[in-house]
């Protein structure tokens, strides 16, 4: 055998291994390549129902937002009723039963009531602190009445 002979079947070795590797692996990737197809195909046929329900949800929502919103206006109109109401009964009545509070109040000091005991504020006695300890305050005497 000469060099030539030797290179070439050397060289016939390489690519015999090359071609068994490059084989190897274009089998693998069609095997990664279906079991992917088979995957998007699945969640495919998951993610169509899930969508479908999720739309129904959504126009649910939306429904029922809808409803909030009438609710939510009308509360409003009621509540400015109401606060109309309320001024209007405010101005209509409040000053006169200001007024006949006021006298009512000023019948009774004027009858005698401003002189009673129940009317003086009390005072609290003061108590003077010394270094160390509190001083008492004096006794109170007792109110009649």
């Amino acid at each position: 055998m000469s060099g030539g002979e030797v290179a070439g079947i050397l060289v016939a070795v390489f690519w015999a291994i090359l071609v068994s590797f490059l084989a190897v692996v274009l089998v693998r990737l069609a095997q990664v390549l279906k079991a992917t197809t088979k995957l998007v195909a699945d969640v495919t046929e998951q993610a169509v129902p899930l969508l479908a329900d999720a739309s129904t949800t959504v126009r649910s929502a939306r429904t029922q937002l809808d409803r909030v919103d009438a609710i939510a206006s009308d509360v409003q109109e009621v509540t400015s009723n109401a606060s109309a109401l309320s001024s209007t009964v405010a101005s209509t009545f409040g000053g006169p039963l200001v007024k006949i509070a006021a006298f009512g109040y000023g019948v009774r000091k004027a009858l005698g009531k401003a002189g009673s005991p129940e009317d003086v504020p009390r005072r609290t006695p003061r108590r003077s602190v010394i270094v160390g300890r509190t001083v008492p305050s004096p006794r109170r005497r007792k109110q009649k009445g």
